[in-house]
């Protein structure tokens, strides 16, 4: 059985198969999460594939996807409610695959950063230390760079797993694989491990 087998959809998507350890997911048209700031409208119609897990926690994924159209996205995503959330992955913005993070404590924020390689192929995690959310990207060489340190409230259990979005289309396709969770990484920030 999968690690995916144990796991729960908010929001399936329009197609998914497990294949062996991964998990293919072709999105459903205009699908994403996002609350208010900026474009003044709440969205939390993504495909996120999901367990519960108590306290902190890393879990990390291999995210192969076709990004073509403005805002197909897929990556990891921490769900404390519908108001407190993390996703992070790679995010088409501007005709171009970035590394992006939304956290959402009540409203949204966005940040995105260039990739120092091909997106077409990122490893990523995502540690839960208390109140604080990290994320992290693997370097190919091997190793990891920072991408996000983010808060969010609350010490109950998250919902924690892959996610995936197509704001603009349907049809988007993305292969997850290797994904894991267990305890948290070392807190240490600048030790690149």
């Amino acid at each position: 059985m999968s690690v995916f087998d144990r796991m729960a959809w908010l929001n399936p998507p329009a197609m998914a198969a497990v294949e062996g350890e991964a998990l293919r997911v072709v999105t459903a048209e205009g699908t994403d999460f996002w609350r208010e700031t900026f474009y003044g409208f709440t969205r939390h119609s993504g495909h996120f594939l999901w367990e519960e897990v108590p306290g902190d926690f890393t879990a990390e994924v291999v995210i192969v996807g076709r990004y073509e159209a403005l805002y197909d996205q897929a990556g990891l995503m921490m769900r404390l409610s519908d108001r407190h959330w993390i996703k992070c992955g790679i995010e088409v913005n501007d005709g171009v695959p970035v590394f992006s993070t939304v956290v959402t404590d009540g409203k949204s924020d966005w940040a995105t950063m260039p990739l120092p390689f091909d997106a077409a192929r990122v490893r990523l995690r995502l540690s839960r230390h208390g109140d604080a959310v990290r994320v992290d990207v693997a370097r190919p060489g091997g190793g990891w760079f920072l991408a996000r340190l983010g808060h969010l409230p609350g010490d109950g259990p998250a919902q924690v797993g892959v996610m995936a979005c197509s704001p603009e289309r349907g049809g988007f396709e993305v292969l997850f694989s290797d994904y894991r969770r267990g305890p948290p990484i070392a807190r240490d920030l600048h030790n690149g491990l």
